[in-house]
């Protein structure tokens, strides 16, 4: 009955329209990325479906795609505006590259970004205040915006040209700096791999020579045994015990030998922090707002150096009775020549009063233990 129902005409029929609904399904499903506009090239109309060793290239002039096929034939001859529609930019072959994102506004966005990032490179340990460093960071989110989303293009553009020009010197600074932070990095990471590799062979050599001496100790123990020089216990308790010394021997070598290619490789690194006690550092550093320089309140210009013109056992006064100092302040043939009363006054005063700050009991007491200090 089975065989009678297998032999029936319909039945390779219906086999045959099922293998053609899954074929046209599958040609669906593939149709829309054979066909799509992203397999296309839009200059020479050229398919991936029928080249599909076919390449798509960008240029970030303008970031429009076309195949390499369509890049060799115009730009080989040098510069020439951009065969898309409407764009009109001048090209140049050198500047064509392969496509790293599947969106265009992405890719855009991380070359524009890598640009900007190139010019404004500064770092937070060069600002003092944290609103400053704040700032900065607003201005450099500024002008990726508005590049990024085609806002004052003109103006940005002469912006970011002012600052590339006002700050050239630190610019060029920092760029040198990351690069050779970046070398440093480079090294480091180098040197940890050698290090570990040498950590591996070490570890490998100390369980070869571990079995080794092992094999050594159980054919040294089985060769005592047999002569009957000592009771088996004893024996074995001295083969361990040499093991033991030799492993404990080694040890220190290896760690010494790996201690030895950290510190050689911290002495060749500019950037390690190394304190030079053999104490292992981090890798990274954290770094700060700058310290602030605390700059002194500039005071009145003071011809004397700071000495003190006042009186300690008396005070001036501004007139004193006197008539011979009466005749001298209205002579007219004495204030002519500049003579002022008052100076007369100061010195006076200072005349009679000058030995008032001298006592000469402390002074003499001075004087004779400097002279016994000198014996």
């Amino acid at each position: 009955m089975a065989q009678m129902q297998a032999s029936r005409p319909g039945d390779a029929d219906g086999e045959l329209h099922t293998h053609l609904n899954a074929l046209h399904l599958t040609l669906q499903h593939s149709k829309p990325f054979a066909d799509g506009p992203a397999e296309i090239c839009p200059v020479c109309k050229s398919s991936r479906y029928l080249n599909p060793k076919m390449r798509f290239l960008i240029n970030p002039e303008c970031y429009h795609r076309m195949c390499e096929s369509c890049v060799d034939r115009i730009f080989s001859q040098g510069p020439a505006p951009c065969p898309i529609a409407g764009c009109g930019r001048t090209l140049r072959k050198a500047r064509f590259r392969r496509q790293t994102f599947e969106d265009l506004k992405v890719e855009r966005e991380c070359d524009i970004r890598a640009r900007i990032e190139k010019i404004f490179n500064r770092r937070e340990d060069e600002f003092t205040s944290l609103r400053a460093y704040n700032d900065y960071l607003e201005f450099k989110e500024d002008i990726t915006f508005n590049l990024i989303e085609r806002v004052d293009v003109a103006a940005t553009e002469a912006k970011l040209a002012a600052y590339s020009a006002e700050n050239s010197a630190s610019i060029g600074k920092n760029a040198v700096l990351a690069i050779q932070e970046h070398s440093s990095l480079e090294e480091r990471e180098a040197a940890q791999r050698e290090i570990s590799r040498l950590s591996r062979e070490a570890a490998r050599k100390e369980e070869e020579d571990q079995k080794q001496a092992r094999e050594a100790g159980r054919r040294e123990f089985t060769q005592l045994v047999a002569a009957g020089k000592a009771g088996p216990e004893e024996l074995l308790r001295q083969t361990q015990k040499v093991v033991l010394k030799k492993s404990t021997a080694r040890r220190p070598a290896v760690d010494k030998a790996r201690l030895q290619q950290g510190m050689e490789f911290k002495s060749k690194d500019p950037f390690s922090n190394a304190s030079g006690n053999g104490a292992a550092d981090p890798s990274f550093t954290i770094r700060g707002l700058k310290a602030p320089v605390i700059v002194e309140e500039q005071k009145p210009y003071d011809p004397f150096g700071g000495m003190s013109m006042d009186t300690l056992y008396y005070s001036l006064q501004a007139y004193y009775e006197h008539p011979w100092l009466e005749n001298a302040r209205n002579d007219a043939v004495i204030t002519a020549g500049g003579y002022d009363v008052q100076e007369y006054y100061a010195r006076a005063m200072l005349e009679g009063n000058a030995g008032l700050c001298c006592f000469i009991a402390d002074e003499k007491a001075t004087s004779d233990s400097l002279g016994m200090r000198r014996q």
